[in-house]
């Protein structure tokens, strides 16, 4: 059955927002690397990119319950125009610095806590739950088109020829979807039975995901899936530069390759959770992640196409798991607690990716760039095996919550007050 027009107008406004993302994926490390090539310093710029998710992601998510999630996308986007339209005018004038750099880094960061929240919290409300897989896959497929695919070599392109041109591209993009994403019909303000403070806000969906038992086990194991992921990548523009000996542009290239796999791993994963089931589908993908990434491959054997051929099979096997597992907790997560508990789980997840490329830039200092993606792939594959058994033992509660048609994650499977267990990278 057709998605309809609301669901394309927000595929247009994250496609476009999702090649700007592509764009700075390649335009930030490039900058960062032309300002200094201390390993440390560089792996600094993502960790302060993700670390307003350790700091902000809870209080954007009640925020994003409390708002129209269409207004929350659109002041985000305008948001980070501005700063990379002023990131883009000191690096003309020669005035940048790393702790420019660093700056522009943590404030997008902090946007992006917002925008993403409402996004993942429009979604629901636009297609039937019998569509979230394939409305998350076609997302997920754009945005590693876009943000990989296209937007990281175009982007390398751009700044071979001027630092400023991949910035001001961006800025464009951000203000042409801060204005599509309001052209989408519906209603995205959650309902209130009474008027609540933002502080009882953060604590009533906290204690909802701690008193859910299958969440709660999950947000453990894909944190620690996510810690892993992160450890090579705040230090990929130095496997690329130095290890592999590449360009500005073949760096571009590399990150296309990374998109490619992307693509294919959201175009792929409804047919997989179809032919394995959800447990082993998303138990699968979240393994071959830690083994394309790590172990015996690109830390092991750090040639050009080595490192090509691994990374777009690990992206391909992330870009599955997270396409499964948002639909997971899509049909868990009642509407109007979306936002919070989104933005707890994130904390948690994303909260750890500062600690990982701030790791794996010290480790790549004291050991070399190389045997970070040896650890970097066993903790992968602890964290994929840990995900597999969370799902396998509450296979049952989360099919039903799938049936369920009528909740909004308020079913069987929703509120479960017993203890603990549980991964992942979305």
């Amino acid at each position: 059955m057709a998605l309809g027009g609301s669901f394309w107008r927000l595929f247009g406004a994250s496609t476009g927002s999702n090649l700007s993302d592509g764009l700075m994926q390649a335009a930030l490390p490039l900058v960062a690397a032309s300002l200094t090539r201390d390993p440390l310093l560089i792996s600094l710029v993502a960790s302060l990119a993700f670390l307003p998710w350790l700091l902000f992601a809870i209080p954007a998510g009640a925020l994003v319950d409390r708002l129209d999630r269409r207004r929350a996308m659109q002041v985000a986007n305008l948001v980070r125009a501005l700063v990379l339209l002023g990131l883009a005018g000191l690096l003309a004038g020669g005035l940048a610095t790393i702790w420019v750099l660093y700056a522009a880094a943590f404030v997008l960061g902090v946007a992006e806590t917002v925008y993403d929240n409402a996004a993942r919290a429009i979604l629901p409300r636009v297609v039937r739950r019998d569509q979230l897989e394939r409305g998350n896959s076609l997302l997920a497929t754009a945005e590693s088109v876009t943000n990989l695919f296209l937007g990281a070599p175009l982007g390398a392109m751009l700044f071979a020829r001027s630092a400023v041109l991949p910035l001001a591209a961006c800025v464009a993009l951000y203000v042409a979807t801060a204005i599509l994403v309001v052209t989408v019909r519906g209603a995205f303000r959650p309902e209130r039975a009474a008027p609540t403070t933002l502080a009882a806000d953060i604590r009533e969906g906290l204690g909802w995901l701690l008193r859910h038992r299958i969440l709660r086990s999950l947000v453990v194991v894909t944190a620690l899936g996510a810690i892993a992921s992160s450890l090579g990548s705040g230090i990929a523009v130095l496997l690329a530069l130095e290890v592999l000996g590449l360009d500005e542009a073949a760096f571009g290239l590399l990150l296309a390759a990374v998109g490619a796999g992307g693509v294919a791993g959201a175009l792929v994963s409804p047919w997989l959770t179809r032919v394995l089931g959800r447990t082993a589908a998303i138990g699968l993908s979240g393994t071959a992640f830690g083994i394309g990434s790590g172990i015996g491959v690109i830390g092991l054997w750090p040639t050009p196409v080595v490192v090509f051929l691994a990374w777009s099979l690990s992206s391909l096997a992330v870009s599955a798991f997270n396409v499964q597992i948002m639909s997971v907790r899509q049909v868990l997560v009642p509407d109007a607690l979306f936002g919070r508990v989104q933005g707890a789980y994130r904390t948690v997840l994303w909260g750890g990716i500062p600690v990982g490329t701030t790791a794996g830039g010290l480790l790549a200092g004291w050991l070399g760039v190389p045997p970070v993606y040896v650890i970097d792939g066993a903790i992968g594959i602890v964290a994929g095996v840990g995900t597999w058994w969370v799902l396998h033992r509450h296979r049952d509660a989360i099919a039903a919550a799938f049936a369920d048609e009528e909740s909004l994650g308020d079913g069987p499977a929703a509120v479960d007050p017993a203890p603990p267990p549980g991964p992942t990278q979305a």
